[in-house]
């Protein structure tokens, strides 16, 4: 592939990266301005928002690069921390949350739509397992990432292990697509 093709490709992954990131980025810019306003350092904040869903790593590399100029690899690490934090605390209590919402009507059509919803967009999980769930999770586009793979993964009946496994080798790959982003990104911004 010649050079043109190279950039024509990687502007394209950015663009769609930068679109999915745009679904979430209001909320990310307004809770990192509310936790910046409360005084706390751009590493805990970055730690912070990687925890959350919509957020996670794929909205938390690009505000430590390019906001907080963060060296990368302080970036990935915090990042990857703070997405895995809550994902066993998911695989553990998911079960449960999903059992006592459906004790109540609304609860029960909610979790009905969720793993209908999850069931067909999941196809790849229930078929590959291992490289299914890794790809939904590493690829970061709207409606994946750690949190959603938890709930996958427990729909799907993966274990505990091969579910955190799976997930954190996901993130790495989502990390691994991002942060190259950002730093072009970093680049266009100077």
């Amino acid at each position: 592939m010649d050079r043109i093709k190279i950039k024509a490709l990687l502007i394209t992954a950015l663009l769609l990266v930068l679109w999915g990131s745009l679904h979430a980025s209001s909320f990310a810019d307004t809770t990192v301005s509310w936790l910046a306003a409360r005084g706390l350092s751009p590493r805990l904040i970055v730690l912070i928002i990687s925890m959350l869903p919509l957020i996670e790593l794929r909205g938390s590399i690009p505000v430590a690069i390019i906001l907080f100029k963060m060296p990368w690899m302080e970036a990935v690490g915090l990042s990857i921390l703070g997405n895995m934090l809550p994902i066993p605390f998911l695989l553990m209590l998911i079960e449960w949350f999903f059992k006592t919402i459906s004790k109540v009507p609304v609860g029960a059509n909610f979790t009905a739509w969720m793993f209908a919803r999850t069931r067909r967009k999941g196809k790849a999980i229930e078929k590959y397992e291992a490289v299914g769930l890794t790809t939904f999770v590493g690829i970061p586009l709207p409606g994946t990432g750690g949190w959603t793979g938890a709930l996958a993964a427990r729909i799907f009946g993966i274990g505990f292990w091969k579910a955190m496994l799976y997930i954190l080798i996901g993130v790495s790959l989502a990390s691994a697509i991002v942060t190259p982003l950002s730093l072009m990104g970093k680049m266009a911004v100077h």
